[in-house]
Order: C-alpha cells, then sequence, then structure tokens
C-alpha cells in the first residue's frame, strides 16, 4: 500500500482481459472517458462504507442483486424500475422479519463486463472469441459480433450514466419510499403463493404506517440505493478513478462498490494492486480453492489499517463445500481481529450443465448454502452480514426449482434469455427473501 499510486497495478500480472486488437483505437477510447464526469461520488463511497460497517455489527444486513451481465438492449425504464421494485420487495420482506434496515446495493449501472473460463467456443466448425460482455463484444455467434471493440467501452459509461440518472430519478421521485410499498408488485407475479405472503406483509406495513405522524414517517424513507460491479477491465477503471481534493484520497467513481472476482484475486494479481489504493468499499468473491493464508494476506493488503465497512468477503463455495472451508477461514480471520462483513453468494458455487448443455442452478442448492453460510456463522458466533444474489425481476425459466413457480429440466427452454449466467427469476427471488428471513431469525 505505501507504494501504491495510479499505475502501480500495471507491473503486476493481469488475467481476464480481453485481446483488444484495435490498439490505437483502444488507447484513444480509455483517454476519452478518463476526460468524462465522474459516474458516482466520493462522499456516496464513504456513505456506503459507513453503513457497511453497521451491517459488520449485527446493526443492518445487506442485498446485493441484479444481473450476471447488463446487456445495452435491456436499457429500458420498465426494466430498470423493475429491477428496482424487486430489490425493494426482497428489502421489505427481510428488514420486516428480521427488524433490521437492509442496504441495498445493485449489480447494476456499470457490470458489463465478465470473467470467463475459457477463450473460445466453437460454432459449428468455427472458434469464436468467448463473450466477455457487452463492455467487449456481443452474444450474437459470429466472427464480426466476437471480436473485441473497443468502441463499447465509450457506449458502456454512457449506458451506466443514464441507468444511474434514471436510478437517482426513481429514488428522488419516492418509489423507493416506504409508503409506495403497495405500488412495488410486478405484473407477471401477482398470483403466486410468494406475492400473496409479500402482500400480508404490504397490508402490515400500511396498517403500521397509518398510525404514525408524519414526523416519525419522515425517518422511514428508504431511498439509498448504491450500485456495484466487478472491477474487471482494470484501464477502464482507472479512467473513471480521481483523486479527491480534500481528502487526497482516490476513489473508483464508476460504482459505489467494486468486486474482485474469484479468478483475479490472486495477491500479486494486478486486480488486488489496483483496488488496494482506492477508497471504496471493496469485495473479494471467495471460493473453495483459497488458503486461509491467502485471505488473510487479502485483507492486510485491501484494508490494511482494518477500517470498518471498508472490506467484504462474499463467500461462493457451494453446498457441498462450504461446511468444510468456511468455518477455517472465519477463525483464521478473527484470529487475527480483522474486520470484515461476510457475505453469501450462493449462487456461483452450485452452477451445473445438464445433459442438454444448458447452464442452470437448483433452487435448492442455493438455499443449501445459504443454509450452511447462516448456520456456521451462529456457531462461531459471528455475523452472516449479507447475500449477492444474481437475480431479475422477468419471469424467466433459468434456474430449476422454487415451490410456488417450478421449473424443472424440461421448462429451462421455454424463457431463457441471460448473457451468461443463470439468474433466480422474480417469484424465485421473493421466496428466496422469505426463506432467508426465517434462517436470519
Amino acid at each position: 500500500m505505501i507504494d501504491w499510486h495510479i499505475n502501480s497495478w500495471k507491473k503486476f500480472i493481469i488475467n481476464q482481459q480481453p485481446d483488444w486488437l484495435k490498439q490505437k483505437r483502444y488507447k484513444d477510447n480509455i483517454k476519452i472517458i478518463s476526460s468524462f464526469p465522474p459516474l458516482v461520488f466520493p462522499e456516496e463511497c464513504d456513505t456506503l462504507k459507513n453503513l457497511l460497517a453497521k451491517a459488520q455489527n449485527g446493526e443492518m444486513f445487506l442485498l446485493q442483486g441484479g444481473d450476471c451481465a447488463e446487456r445495452f438492449n435491456d436499457f429500458t425504464s420498465a426494466k430498470i424500475k423493475n429491477k428496482l421494485k424487486i430489490l425493494l420487495q426482497m428489502s421489505a420482506v427481510i428488514s420486516y422479519g428480521t427488524k433490521k434496515k437492509i442496504i441495498k446495493v445493485g449489480r447494476m449501472a456499470g457490470q458489463y463486463a465478465k470473467p470467463r473460463t475459457l477463450k473460445y467456443e466453437k460454432s459449428g466448425s468455427k472458434r469464436l472469441p468467448v463473450y466477455r460482455g457487452d463492455a467487449v463484444n456481443d452474444t450474437t455467434l459470429d466472427s464480426k459480433s466476437r471480436k473485441p471493440n473497443p468502441d463499447r467501452l465509450i457506449q458502456s459509461y454512457h449506458y451506466a450514466a443514464a441507468t444511474l440518472n434514471h436510478l437517482r430519478a426513481f429514488t428522488h421521485s419516492g418509489l423507493a419510499e416506504i409508503n409506495k410499498i403497495n405500488t412495488w408488485n410486478l405484473e407477471n407475479i401477482k398470483k403466486t403463493k410468494s406475492i400473496k405472503n409479500y402482500n400480508k406483509i404490504v397490508e402490515s406495513i400500511s396498517s403500521t404506517l397509518s398510525t404514525l405522524d408524519s414526523k416519525a414517517f419522515s425517518k422511514m424513507k428508504l431511498t439509498d440505493f448504491f450500485t456495484s460491479h466487478e472491477a474487471l477491465l482494470l484501464d477502464y477503471e482507472q479512467a473513471l478513478t480521481r483523486e479527491n481534493t480534500d481528502s487526497k484520497s482516490w476513489y473508483n467513481c464508476s460504482a459505489h462498490l467494486l468486486w474482485i472476482g474469484n479468478r483475479t484475486r490472486n495477491i500479486d494479481s494486478a486486480h488486488v494492486e489496483f483496488l488496494s489504493g482506492v477508497s471504496n468499499p471493496i469485495a473479494v468473491k471467495i471460493g473453495p480453492n483459497i488458503s486461509e493464508d491467502e485471505v488473510l494476506d487479502l485483507s492486510l493488503k485491501l484494508n490494511p489499517t482494518n477500517e470498518p465497512g471498508k472490506l467484504l468477503f462474499i463467500i461462493r463455495m457451494g453446498y457441498e463445500k462450504i461446511d468444510l472451508h468456511l468455518p477455517k477461514i472465519i477463525k483464521k480471520i478473527m484470529r487475527h481481529r480483522r474486520k470484515i462483513l461476510w457475505v453469501s453468494d450462493p449462487m456461483h458455487g452450485n452452477t451445473i450443465v445438464t445433459n442438454q448443455g444448458i447452464k442452470t442452478r437448483h433452487f435448492e442448492d442455493i438455499l443449501k448454502e445459504l443454509t450452511s453460510f447462516i448456520k456456521i456463522h451462529k456457531e462461531l458466533n459471528t455475523i452472516p452480514g449479507g447475500v449477492h444474489i444474481e437475480l431479475t425481476s422477468d419471469d424467466v425459466t433459468e434456474c430449476l426449482g422454487g415451490t410456488t413457480k417450478k421449473i424443472e429440466p424440461t421448462n429451462l427452454n421455454e424463457k431463457y434469455e441471460t448473457a451468461c449466467d443463470p439468474r433466480l427469476n422474480n417469484d424465485q427471488s421473493l421466496e428466496l427473501a422469505f426463506l432467508l428471513n426465517k434462517l436470519l431469525k
């Protein structure tokens, strides 16, 4: 950290970067982005950090959710509004059951780049570059669409800016305030068991609100909403990183919260080096292939002053491995008194591929990992501080199972729309919120 500067990451090993063929165009576009206004502001990042510190102490709870990979063609007012609504609904359910305020962070307004296991995929007799997110290339299976295109970085900035403006407009207009809770329902899940249970909560909250005076009611606003994405394309991230003139600290102004993926979280990686020098809250995805010493080293590198609310470990081990690995990691961190917000990502460790070649996840496996995560923390007297979910407000058929609208393997092709990984649909997301409630209580 002492030797960190804005370019120091370039001396480290970097993985998961596209093969930009038009290098001059790429460098020119990065320079253009560096002249653009920031997307978020240091004060907002500090506000989020203070809230996350409260979640570390068990006073609040983090709900982080959104698309696996945002698509440019999904930029519509209705889709942005509905994503916000499903997160608000889940927040209301969890808050009602746990009596805690919920920190809402969307995987939105910047989740345009994806790490991938393979560099290429086959389409008939052709070998094409794999899809790496709309910031890089397109899902269409042809050689032109799959070439990394640096002009897409400019588009990413503009789509992120427009999405943020839309989110701010919705929240500032009052949509996210608790007195609008009965307007958060989505049209396509009006008759499911989950929405019926949700409506009971709405009735209870509405009844309570009717007895409050205006002064008490003014304290119940839920308008704080933050954005996050994986900080993968480091030239782009650096272009939006600015020095705060007051504090002399550096902030990545592309999102409030940035995370490092499980594929790029090695201690000697460029991604860890870069994010070790910014003042945003930072998260790291922690898979089952990491050692306790590596986890400790990451905490020391990314949060050397042990600042509250600064560092999140997002656990994504799979339901079959979490019981073996997570307790050792927590014990190691606690012995060294490191301040960590522990968050469960029960999605990524439970991905499977069907016999038909469809990538999916079982709702029941997601619930199993989440159950183990909370159980382990209760046994160790530590705090399960949040959950990180890939979800959509659409009625898709991408994850198997669920109890109210159970998806069978034969249903997967009915509305399988994800650009990369399978997401919980609107009803499964709401159902998970109710089940999470029970686990936390």
